[in-house]
């Protein structure tokens, strides 16, 4: 009774989770999903080591809640991807974890029913069989790594990663992005402060030594040799932070710091005041300073849905709207495939003159 109340006094549970290698075995990737992964980190090297001059677009649901509308928005989006793929790199954002500044739903990994059940293991083999099936689309996907566990269940199936702005200061996460195998890119601070990214883009590239769990779920020391593709991404704060002024800021701290000048802008959060229907006006501006001859700028971020807007998670889960964002608005497909079409039209010639 005492040694349980000094270790565990406000632990009411706990589940033992199959291993990572067990867990994989039962849902193995294919040649096909293979290729699709390592095609789309090389191409986002590329892009960062300036081989490649197409944009990156990550763009997505703000979180999935919903395989139906997740297969939907990623069909629609390999067309337009094939389409587009001599200007743009379009990676589906896909995230499944969700950090909340107090509490809500933590999405699909934590929550997958939606009812506060917590089944993980279900979150776990609902997140690996869409990424599978995406995979098999053969369309590239990105995500938030948010959980230092939750990599060693599906980041083989990932071909980009963001470090949110809530956790670009964290030890933790600096540290575990430099063992990832993804280009990794971290957000600057909720309050717009750009030196917490920029410290991260050194912890990141550098080794890490660091408690982890391996393949067999067993506790180990893990040994990194660092990340090489770490970018910032400019997400706005208390402002925006998307325009040339603040473009050309970041890329004299990046200078100064002897960082590579890669820029990734998301068009949402401070950038876009909140107010999700503006952000094709910051892709717009972005895609302008591109124009008029930026060599910085590497990428944006949407959140883009089936429909536009967002809502409440209803305890009747038979209300809920079909392709709308539980979690943050989102622009709808149509303004999407409108926006990305112009921006592709917009770049092209930039582009040929690059080559």
């Amino acid at each position: 009774m005492i040694r349980e109340s000094i270790d565990n006094s406000n632990i009411v549970s706990e589940n033992i989770l199959i291993p990572p290698s067990e867990f994989k075995q039962q849902f193995p990737l294919t040649e096909k999903a293979i290729a699709t992964v390592l095609t789309g980190r090389q191409a986002i090297q590329d892009i960062l080591t300036g081989k490649d001059h197409r944009l990156i677009v990550i763009t997505g649901p703000c979180s999935i809640h919903d395989k139906k509308s997740a297969h939907e928005y990623a069909q629609k989006l390999k067309q337009l991807s094939d389409e587009l793929k001599d200007t743009l790199l379009i990676i589906m954002r896909i995230y499944f974890e969700k950090p909340r500044t107090t509490i809500g739903w933590k999405g699909m990994i934590n929550d997958p029913e939606l009812n506060g059940s917590f089944n993980v293991r279900l979150g776990l083999e609902r997140a690996r069989l869409l990424l599978l099936w995406m995979a098999e689309l053969g369309l590239p996907v990105g995500t938030e790594a948010l959980d230092p566990v939750t990599p060693q269940y599906l980041a083989d199936l990932f071909t980009w990663t963001a470090i949110g702005a809530r956790t670009t200061e964290s030890q933790t996460h600096r540290e575990m992005a430099s063992g990832l195998s993804t280009p990794v890119g971290f957000k600057n601070g909720t309050n717009g402060n750009l030196g917490v990214a920029i410290n991260a883009l050194h912890s990141v590239s550098a080794p890490h030594h660091f408690l982890g769990i391996n393949q067999q779920g067993q506790v180990i020391q893990i040994q990194t040799r660092g990340n090489a593709y770490g970018h910032i991404i400019l997400r706005g704060g208390k402002t925006s932070n998307y325009d040339s002024v603040n473009i050309s800021l970041a890329e004299q701290a990046l200078h100064n710091e002897r960082l590579a000048k890669n820029i990734m802008v998301d068009c949402s959060h401070g950038n876009s005041n909140k107010q999700y229907d503006l952000q094709p006006l910051v892709a717009k501006d972005v895609i302008q300073q591109i124009v008029d001859g930026n060599q910085s700028i590497m990428g944006i971020m949407l959140e883009s849905h089936l429909h536009s807007g967002n809502q409440s998670i209803p305890e009747d889960l038979s209300q809920l709207k079909y392709g709308v964002s539980v979690t943050d608005a989102c622009i709808n497909w149509e303004t999407t495939e409108t926006l990305l079409r112009d921006m592709a039209k917009r770049l092209a010639p930039v582009i040929k003159n690059k080559k």
